[in-house]
């Protein structure tokens, strides 16, 4: 078939404009020369005394949190992490496959890599929408384990903790697999069920046993579907969607913050607000305060907490470039009013969040504290995304928080797709 002048000259336009923007563009790149220079040196502490000076690299919560003397920040020297070279070059091949439906949570063309590689723009009315797709599908494991992590319920006012949870946490993708077989899908998979996450509680003896199974869809319109197997019950129930957003066994957290938003793309209004060198708790697993528990690898030693009620990872903060993301509920009676994001330009990981009540009023702050993989437990060497050590979520009303210690373990385990179901619920609960 022949192709006519005007439309050939249109074709090579595009493959010219999509050439000069990938070479303009890195979405796994981190200018270090930008964040090195914006950075104070190595070592610094930022403390109430001094946390005005750096304003310009300190989200305004947590400078008021520092001001306040909840917490101190010790700064690292910014770095790189090389993202998987089988997702670079899925990102690559599969450029500008990828489009935003005209209705909300509608993904066309998605085969592979991040959606959406090119640079946002404050100019792009959906440039939230197309961040929130690249956070859902960036590289972070075909499957893992998290074979202990543990969960301590603080009260900031008194210093205390009130209750400690151990859990085992497992995770599974069954679509879009780039490095562990089946590839790059299970062929048995009618619910075109993307991912897979399982959690089950260890301790203490009145909730051991206690199971929560959530499927994530591969098509955003359709509702997630979770379970809840209640061991004093023996029996699994199906969770209602507002069931997400209340209070997961009593903790700070609801089921929907898991993993920074676990929750549909459509149940939110997106937003770009620009890009920023900010702060944020990346660092090497050696360099923070540890301390010994009942890890299953090896002499692994878990990340300590420090601060106001122990409601913070201690962990060394770099400055790092973050694009700046709001989310807002379209249910009326979500009990936010919005979240607002600061994603990792890199890695494409929310690493942390304000979220905010009904009133707009600053109801909760969250983040991760993620490690390089290559210098963390030798098998996690090369996996390509950050490691997620510990984590906190400070109710700032109530002056309480949640926080969390992880030994995370991607590729590890005999893990198939039929220990994410139903009828494994049932069978791990007797």
């Amino acid at each position: 078939m022949l192709i006519s002048p005007p439309r050939l000259l249109a074709a090579l336009a595009a493959v010219l404009l999509n050439a000069a923007t990938a070479q303009a563009f890195d979405p796994f790149a981190l200018d270090l020369e930008a964040a090195t220079g914006a950075s104070p040196p190595p070592a610094t502490v930022i403390d109430a005394g001094n946390v005005a000076q750096y304003q310009a690299i300190v989200d305004e919560n947590l400078a008021q949190l520092i001001a306040d003397g909840a917490l101190t920040i010790t700064v690292r020297a910014p770095y790189s992490i090389e993202i998987r070279p089988e997702f670079v070059e899925a990102t690559r091949a599969h450029a500008g496959e990828a489009r935003l439906g005209e209705a909300p949570g509608v993904l066309e063309g998605y085969v592979a890599g991040l959606p959406f590689p090119e640079e946002p723009s404050l100019e792009d009315p959906r440039a939230g929408d197309k961040i929130a797709w690249n956070v859902r599908y960036m590289w972070g494991g075909d499957q893992g384990e998290l074979p202990h992590f543990y969960w301590q319920y603080r009260d900031m006012a008194r210093e205390r903790i009130e209750r400690e949870l151990s859990f085992y946490a497992a995770q599974i993708r069954l679509m879009h697999r780039l490095v562990l077989d089946p590839k790059p899908e299970y062929p048995n998979n009618p619910s075109k069920i993307f991912n897979a996450l399982y959690l089950r509680v260890i301790e203490p003896l009145d909730l051991r046993d206690t199971q929560l199974l959530v499927h994530r869809l591969e098509d955003d319109t359709e509702r997630d579907a979770t379970w809840l197997y209640v061991a004093s019950h023996r029996r699994v129930r199906r969770l209602a969607s507002g069931q997400t957003t209340d209070a997961f066994l009593g903790s700070d957290i609801m089921i929907e913050d898991f993993i920074g938003y676990n929750g549909r793309i459509m149940d939110m209004k997106w937003s770009y607000h620009g890009t920023r060198l900010v702060l944020l708790p990346f660092f090497d697993h050696g360099e923070a305060a540890l301390v010994e528990r009942k890890p299953v690898t090896g002499d692994f030693r878990f990340v300590d907490f420090h601060g106001r009620g122990g409601c913070f990872p201690n962990v060394p903060w770099q400055v790092r470039t973050a694009y700046i993301v709001e989310a807002v509920p379209v249910w009326d009676q979500h009990p936010l009013s919005k979240r607002r994001y600061y994603i990792d330009a890199q890695t494409w990981t929310i690493a942390y969040g304000n979220l905010y009540d009904r009133a707009e009023r600053l109801w909760k702050v969250g983040y991760g504290a993620f490690a390089h993989p290559d210098r963390h437990l030798p098998a996690n060497k090369g996996l390509g995304f950050p490691l997620i050590d510990a984590g906190t979520q400070v109710d700032i009303q109530a002056r309480h928080c949640t926080t969390l210690q992880f030994e995370v373990m991607p590729h590890h385990g005999d893990l198939d797709a039929n220990d994410f179901n139903v009828q494994a619920l049932r069978a791990k609960g007797r």
